[in-house]
């Protein structure tokens, strides 16, 4: 039921100014389930070619002369050397879960030793044409940015689906928000359904060191295919498209807080628990820590930052001549937020409390069209810019390979499942 790929794409030059970012060709998926790793990082020209590349973590006790010995490094020279070079003298210092790679000949001899020390690549390289000398550079750490796809099934939540195929929890939420326009993450979805992300993932000398924004995805929910792809805009602005060229991004985000609990949805009548009494709520309240940080739910101005009695801290935005979010509750404002100040869609605009009217640490939202509250979780929202016409076929030829790639990890999905 559960398909995991990690695909060994380096991205090879620097993204075109139209099209998807990265601009990268995926490896085949076969219709099976499949692992791969990424590969490592090519050896820069400077080191020659011949030898084998080994690798070791330190341990806790660990001495340089046994890492050595475990990197079957067997130099007399390279061990003088390494003990009389200040610069080399640093390995010495290496903590438990550092990595040291070492590229020998046949006969162990040590062609090359390579570590991160400081932020920086410390390399120990042995020099041409002389058995015994060597040379000791620093160099900025080499950082490759490749491709990760992961897909799964879900049979309780998304976010469990996600870690059962090791899908970073940053790339879960990225997920969560791109279709946040289109699908309730907090109701909508159901065992059965599937997602499938394509993302960036960071390493730097060969080591994983984060990951970076999806550039492909998909989510099936009730038998209805979302997809959204990344594209660069003329302006250097980025957004998600579908295979249209249709902005998946609506005007109004869904939910200003991170995916999270709904302790109270928008009601006629419900009860309230501070004034004791029934009442209409007509907004949505989402639970979570004080803290937590608030994004606006679109572009707009700030009407609002201040007190207000009910409400506490509030925050209220005006978004064009139609549109009102309102923000309440808050522990406190971000900085710099003022009366007047612009905020853009996602910016963070203030911190979850529970002052006013609260009786617990949450977020009040809500959503005013013409200054009559609706349902922000149920009203369909206007949609953002789609791509330009003129840009269009540069688009459509971008997507198509990952496109073709959701395709192929959609039947994997299907098949585990049958």
């Amino acid at each position: 039921m559960r398909f995991a790929l990690a695909a060994a794409l380096m991205l090879a030059g620097v993204i075109g100014a139209f099209a998807l970012a990265p601009d990268s060709q995926l490896e085949t998926v076969s219709a099976t389930r499949v692992v791969r790793d990424l590969a490592l990082p090519p050896v820069e020209a400077s080191v020659p070619d011949a030898g084998y590349w080994r690798e070791e973590e330190v341990r806790r006790g660990d001495t340089l002369g046994r890492l050595l010995a475990r990197l079957d490094v067997d130099d007399a020279a390279a061990q003088s050397f390494l003990r009389s070079d200040p610069r080399a003298r640093t390995l010495r210092g290496l903590k438990p879960g550092a990595s040291l790679r070492a590229l020998t000949d046949a006969e162990g001899r040590l062609i090359a030793l390579r570590s991160t020390v400081g932020g920086q690549t410390l390399s120990v390289v042995r020099a041409d044409g002389d058995t015994s000398a060597f040379v000791t550079r620093t160099d900025a750490p080499a950082e490759t940015v490749g491709l990760e796809l992961r897909a799964n099934a879900i049979r309780t939540t998304l976010f469990a689906a996600a870690d059962e195929v090791d899908v970073p929890d940053a790339v879960t939420s990225q997920l969560a928000d791109i279709f946040g326009g289109d699908i309730d993450f907090h109701h909508d979805v159901r065992p059965g359904d599937r997602f499938t992300v394509v993302y960036e993932a960071r390493r730097i000398d060969g080591a994983p060191a984060g990951t970076g924004r999806i550039v492909a995805a998909e989510f099936v929910g009730s038998g209805v295919a979302h997809r959204a792809f990344l594209w660069r805009a003329p302006d250097g602005a980025e957004g998600y498209y579908d295979e249209t060229g249709r902005s998946v991004r609506k005007a109004f985000l869904r939910s200003p807080v991170g995916f999270t609990r709904i302790t109270s949805g928008f009601s006629l009548a419900r009860f309230h628990p501070f004034l004791q009494s029934w009442h209409t709520h007509k907004g949505v309240d989402f639970a979570a820590p004080i803290g937590t940080p608030v994004h606006a739910a679109a572009a707009g101005r700030a009407i609002v930052v201040g007190q207000q009695t009910g409400y506490g801290n509030v925050i209220m935005l005006q978004h064009g001549a139609k549109y009102t979010t309102v923000y309440a509750h808050l522990s406190r404002f971000a900085q710099g937020l003022r009366r007047g100040s612009r905020v853009a869609q996602g910016e963070v605009i203030g911190y979850v409390g529970e002052t006013g009217w609260a009786t617990g640490p949450h977020l009040h939202y809500e959503l005013r069209v013409d200054d009559v509250q609706v349902n922000p979780l149920t009203v369909a929202l206007p949609e953002g810019q789609p791509v330009p016409a003129t840009k269009r076929a540069s688009y459509a030829a971008a997507e198509a390979p990952l496109a073709a790639e959701l395709d192929e990890a959609r039947g994997v999905v299907l098949a585990g499942g049958e």
